[in-house]
């Protein structure tokens, strides 16, 4: 009986939440299983969804049912007032998933921010500044000694599941929260960050293999810099040429890439030492010198490329037979199955995760709050609060952390 029961909802807030949502009339149908002149009928007034369609309308685009009772739609600020721009991304145009993601992230600052104030905390000032004048080399120098990460200590860790965790810890003591997020097809978007202080945020795309994470966390991070400089501003609010732009973008992976790999260190390598100047080099050797530093075959022949062990033609090759190698050596999907608490501790960053946790103990939110906050049902909360404190951090190597 219940499902011919007409919904009370507001038309033009169906149409806005679609909207919002980053769908059009085709996808939300597809999305949704309703065709899409039912829904342009919904949107108009001609015909009213039953209680049940509206429900499932709200599940698909991610909003509380009884937003679509409301008498007008909600003010809000444009994403692309909240993120840095992203190359191929067009503000206002972002997919429904990406979209989605930003919200989350937006919606966690938000909750940071408010339970900082709510425990009386300070939260660490993120006072690190880069300006495009200055050398990617220099930079990352800097970027690093800030991380407090040594080299011995990144060819000692185990593996990139080890690394990833180190990086994004001694990120987050820099005042930067850092998620991830599931879904977004990698094309669109490896990384995003919220540009805004204090507390800016990064996102990193959960579908990256762990080997990329670090260079994807520490490519946001540069950005967040720039922007702490005034060299960058939000997506909606950029008005460089795409040349331009480009020359922002290269200027982020270089750094990035000095950071991963710095350049004395890694000149100094034995095997960098033992290859000798011949621009030419093996997938083996590449492989050999990447698994020591906890990164991809990929990004370190891009490095010896900009610094000149490499020349153009030898990484065209290199990139040939790197190819020719991952087709005859497919990549084992797999991994571990991450529990719901490691899935939210995965998605949601330890600095975040812990001002819930405080404020759940001192009785400033409630179960039901903890629970939304972290996106977590409350019986693995406990589970979670463990895993915090004895500093488990298991990293699945599919999108189980999203």
């Amino acid at each position: 009986m219940g499902a011919s029961i007409p919904a009370l909802v507001t038309p033009s807030l169906l149409k806005w939440a679609r909207v919002e949502g980053g769908f059009t009339l085709e996808a939300a149908a597809k999305r949704s299983g309703f065709p899409p002149e039912k829904l342009r009928s919904w949107e108009t007034g001609d015909a009213t969804p039953t209680l049940r369609q509206a429900e499932k309308l709200a599940k698909v685009y991610h909003r509380p049912f009884a937003l679509f009772s409301l008498p007008r739609p909600p003010v809000t600020t444009p994403l692309a007032a909240e993120y840095r721009r992203l190359p191929g991304v067009k503000p206002g145009e972002e997919s429904p998933d990406l979209r989605l993601a930003l919200r989350q992230m937006i919606f966690r600052r938000g909750v940071a921010l408010n339970l900082v104030d709510e425990l009386g905390e300070q939260t660490t000032a993120f006072e690190l500044r880069a300006y495009l004048r200055e050398k990617p080399e220099a930079v990352a120098i800097r970027l690093r000694e800030a991380l407090g990460i040594s080299v011995s200590d990144q060819l000692a860790w185990r593996d990139e599941f080890v690394a990833w965790r180190a990086w994004r810890a001694a990120v987050e003591r820099l005042g930067v929260l850092v998620f991830q997020f599931p879904k977004v097809d990698l094309e669109e978007a490896r990384g995003v960050c919220l540009i805004h202080f204090p507390l800016p945020a990064i996102g990193v795309n959960g579908r990256e293999i762990p080997l990329s994470k670090p260079y994807t966390l520490l490519h946001e991070l540069v950005h967040l810099m720039l922007a702490n400089a005034a060299e960058e501003k939000p997506a909606s609010e950029e008005r460089r040429p795409e040349p331009a732009w480009r020359e922002v973008e290269q200027f982020a992976e270089r750094v990035a890439s000095a950071v991963l790999m710095p350049g004395r260190e890694l000149l100094a390598d034995p095997f960098v030492v033992e290859h000798g100047a011949s621009p030419h080099w093996s997938v083996e050797e590449v492989r050999r010198i990447a698994r020591r530093y906890k990164v991809t075959p990929t990004a370190l022949a891009t490095r010896l490329l900009n610094m000149n062990r490499l020349t153009p033609a030898s990484y065209a090759q290199w990139k040939r037979d790197w190819q020719a190698w991952q087709e005859a050596h497919p990549a084992r999907k797999g991994g571990g199955i991450a529990s719901p608490a490691e899935k939210a501790l995965g998605r949601n960053g330890r600095t975040f995760t812990s001002l819930v946790l405080e404020a759940l103990s001192l009785d400033r939110i409630t179960a039901v709050e903890a629970s939304r906050f972290l996106e977590l049902n409350f019986p693995h909360i406990e589970t979670l609060r463990r895993d915090l404190v004895f500093a488990r951090g298991f990293e699945p190597t599919t999108e189980g952390a999203g």
